[in-house]
């Protein structure tokens, strides 16, 4: 098979991309390097199945081209990180929304499956869990610029939806919560390498809020793996599925467990959101999905503790 990724230079796509090439497939990534970075995909440049582009994706011919060669195509190209989100509210929106617009109008043409990369964001404000796919989704204000990514991602579903309806497009929409793991960068506020290099380098730990704020965190190797297995199934198109861990810890315990797992003395330092952010700041404090759905559909469910993947973190960093 071949296989096109967008953003194949990121965190999951050089994860996604190192498992396509493990089971024999040929892969031809796309990414601008703008929150990629070529180290990541440095291990497997020279397997002659591995094909790369540095260029945007609003080369359009360029994007055409690829998905005309490839069988599949996972569009993993965002803006990514709420800090990033955070201060480039336009280039969240454009990126989000113009990316997955170019590629799905490209696929169309020939019909070819595409996975568009979404996330649990979208759920929003939404108080009604666990989250399932069918649930409804709850913005915040459009004057609060932290909605923006939730929101430009509720339009890529939207579109990628639309594309399977109206013209019969294969589509799957995959809601990634909190996927974590090696290669990830602390550059853009993700909170557990961000952690691990803080304990690593006996600083303090900073925990945005008052710490109660929970998550769900996934191993990349098990997120991939469903990403996958949902593209293996023709049943899949034209659906959304949640993929993460239902394991539920507080910021503030997630950083008592890296400390206790690189055995620092690092003390954990509560700073408010609007000197982490900007006055006005909101935050989702609960992300829990249902996983039934792609439990039911492909036999698929998190194999990694979260002891095993802030291990492998740290791992990787030090």
């Amino acid at each position: 098979m071949k296989a096109f990724i967008t953003g194949g230079a990121g965190f999951i796509g050089s994860h996604l991309t190192e498992a396509l090439l493990e089971q024999g497939h040929e892969v031809f990534i796309l990414d601008d390097l703008s929150t990629g970075s070529a180290e990541n995909f440095r291990p497997f440049k020279s397997n002659p199945k591995f094909h790369y582009h540095i260029a945007s994706f609003t080369d359009v011919p360029l994007v055409s081209e690829l998905v005309d060669c490839a069988d599949v195509t996972y569009h993993l190209a965002a803006a990514v990180g709420v800090r990033l989100i955070v201060e480039s509210p336009v280039r969240t929106i454009e990126t989000n929304v113009r990316g997955t617009e170019i590629i799905l109008a490209a696929a169309a043409k020939k019909q070819k499956p595409v996975f568009i990369a979404s996330t649990s964001e979208v759920y929003g404000k939404s108080t009604d869990f666990p989250f399932r796919e069918e649930g409804d989704l709850v913005m915040g204000a459009t004057s609060k610029g932290r909605w923006s990514y939730a929101c430009s991602k509720a339009i890529d579903e939207f579109l990628a939806l639309a594309y399977y309806r109206e013209k019969k497009l294969p589509t799957v929409v995959g809601r990634l919560f909190n996927t974590v793991g090696p290669r990830q960068t602390a550059r853009y506020g993700m909170v557990l390498p961000s952690f691990v290099r803080q304990a690593l380098s006996s600083e303090p730990l900073t925990v945005y809020g008052d710490g109660t704020q929970s998550r769900c965190f996934c191993h990349v190797k098990d997120s991939v793996r469903a990403i996958i297995g949902l593209m293996e199934k023709d049943r899949s198109y034209g659906e959304v599925f949640n993929i993460g861990s239902t394991r539920e810890i507080s910021i503030e315990e997630l950083a008592k467990l890296v400390k206790k797992q690189v055995g620092s003395a690092s003390e954990i330092q509560k700073i408010p959101y609007e000197e982490a952010y900007a006055e006005g700041f909101e935050d989702m404090m609960r992300r829990v999905p249902s996983i039934e759905k792609i439990r039911s559909h492909i036999g698929w469910e998190p194999r990694f503790s979260l002891e095993e993947i802030v291990g492998d973190v740290i791992s990787s960093i030090a």
